[in-house]
């Protein structure tokens, strides 16, 4: 096989997160094809080949997979947000369950509970976030406002009828789009940085209905938004707008940054609701973006900690507080530790209207802020973002010693690599539970127990050597 020639071949299987292996007749080697599911028959082009390992870019679907039973809606293959849309929302749930697994039992020393994999409560219009990009669906053509098209940088599909939000988003987004492109200003473009429209983002919460809008544009023009408000407060919406914003964004990087914010109408926050607390949430500060789900997810968490009684809990990476929350009604103390100012700001504020006066919050991150937190912790959770936890932080995380650990994964090949320095601190891996917080989409969640190995284990090994007459220098 060679780069740039194009095969056929059947998707043996899907490792984490959607990268399928496929088997070609006549050939030995096997070839990575991203974006594919299992049964399909698929042509793709060789994109690498390297040291016997093979690369392939899809092409084309040739044959749907018997797994495949489920109508896609008119975006999927093209819009790069769903990846198993066809297939049935059970058969998912057995590979992302079968995925992880995989990859644990190739790292984890030791016998395991795996207790499989919970469902989102539901698996459409599940999502209470949406970033939205403004561009052109090709070169030169018609305002887009939607998300980015499968494997390209440039060209956005309006992703109007998205399954993965409810109908108020795609109202919503139509909105905007149909205002902006009569009034024809230009979007950002990435290489030229000329332009004034960027994002789109939208916020609503699964329990109270609230829902927060911030357009999102450079300073490059100078534009009145009290038209496109009235539009927005005309729209009949299932919920309710508490507020729309306008954030200015001059950084060339295409991310959302917030230079500066102004209120259009309404307020800059939304509440939302999880198992009986209620939260503060603003524009850009972290909350899972499937609330049903979180709730599955920290219900998990609570199961995996147990008690917390009279003990002080760290919550590394603790976004804007919500498993802190969870656990200081009957804990002693919970010190939250977390990288972004506004999360922090924001949990302080759920805090004191869910008022709990136990929890402490810290802005910083965990490799510096660590060393300078005078309590100990009886027991720590770790929520990390998906690149995992900091080689550097996790050494003086381990120090600590604490009898368990609950680590929070929405990365399970991250996971992986930081639970073999785990492993040989001492610790175990007891229990594993997967949630699986993104229907239609590779990625899942994953909750791990960790107990530290008690020096009565490492005692009764000794006895048992000494009883052999093994020597010291034979142990060594």
């Amino acid at each position: 096989m060679k780069k740039g020639e194009i095969y056929s071949g059947t998707v043996e299987y899907v490792d984490f997160p959607n990268k399928g292996i496929v088997s070609v007749p006549g050939e030995e080697n096997k070839v990575a094809v991203k974006n594919v599911i299992p049964g399909q028959k698929v042509r793709f082009m060789i994109s690498k080949s390297r040291g016997g390992r093979y690369e392939g870019r899809l092409l084309c679907v040739e044959e749907k997979s018997p797994l495949e039973n489920v109508k896609a809606c008119g975006h999927f293959g093209l819009c790069g947000g769903c990846i198993f849309q066809t297939m049935d929302y059970g058969e998912q749930l057995k590979m992302k369950s079968a995925q992880v697994k995989k990859l644990l039992d190739k790292v984890v020393t030791e016998e395991y509970v795996f207790e499989g994999i919970k469902a989102s409560p539901k698996c459409t219009a599940y999502r209470n976030k949406m970033e939205y990009s403004f561009g052109d669906e090709y070169k030169d053509g018609p305002l887009a406002l939607g998300l980015h098209k499968r494997n390209s940088m440039y060209d956005i599909v309006t992703s109007s009828d998205c399954l993965l939000v409810d109908s108020d988003f795609d109202k919503i987004l139509k909105c905007v789009q149909e205002h902006f492109v009569k009034s024809g200003l230009l979007f950002f473009h990435k290489v030229t940085h000329i332009g004034y429209l960027r994002h789109l983002l939208v916020r609503k919460a699964e329990k109270t209905g609230d829902i927060l809008i911030d357009l999102i544009t450079t300073s490059q023009a100078e534009y009145p938004l009290e038209a496109l408000a009235a539009e927005l407060q005309a729209l009949e919406l299932d919920g309710h707008i508490t507020g729309f914003l306008h954030t200015y964004n001059d950084s060339v990087a295409d991310a959302i940054k917030n230079d500066r914010t102004e209120i259009v109408f309404g307020q800059d926050f939304f509440y939302e609701e999880l198992l009986g607390l209620r939260f503060r949430i603003t524009p850009f500060s972290f909350f899972q973006t499937n609330s049903l789900g979180a709730e599955v997810l920290y219900s998990t968490v609570r199961d995996y900690i147990g008690t917390t009684k009279d003990k002080v809990v760290f919550d590394l990476y603790s976004g804007t507080g919500t498993i802190a929350q969870l656990m200081a009604p009957v804990a002693k103390k919970v010190i939250g530790v977390e990288i972004v100012e506004e999360a922090v700001e924001a949990a302080k504020e759920n805090t004191r209207l869910n008022g709990l006066s136990q929890c402490e919050f810290i802005a910083g991150d965990v490799l510096k802020v660590i060393d300078d937190i005078a309590d100990k912790p009886d027991l720590i959770i770790l929520d990390p973002p998906r690149d995992g936890i900091h080689p550097k932080a996790l050494p003086k995380i381990l120090s600590y010693g604490v009898d368990h650990m609950v680590y929070v994964s929405c990365k399970a090949s991250s996971l992986a690599r930081d639970l073999v320095t785990i492993q040989e601190a001492g610790y175990r891996v007891e229990r594993v539970c997967c949630v699986d917080m993104f229907p239609m989409t590779g990625n899942v969640e994953t909750v791990v127990l960790l107990s530290q190995q008690k020096p009565d284990d490492y005692v009764e090994v000794e006895l048992e050597l000494d009883e052999l007459d093994v020597t010291s220098a034979e142990r060594c």
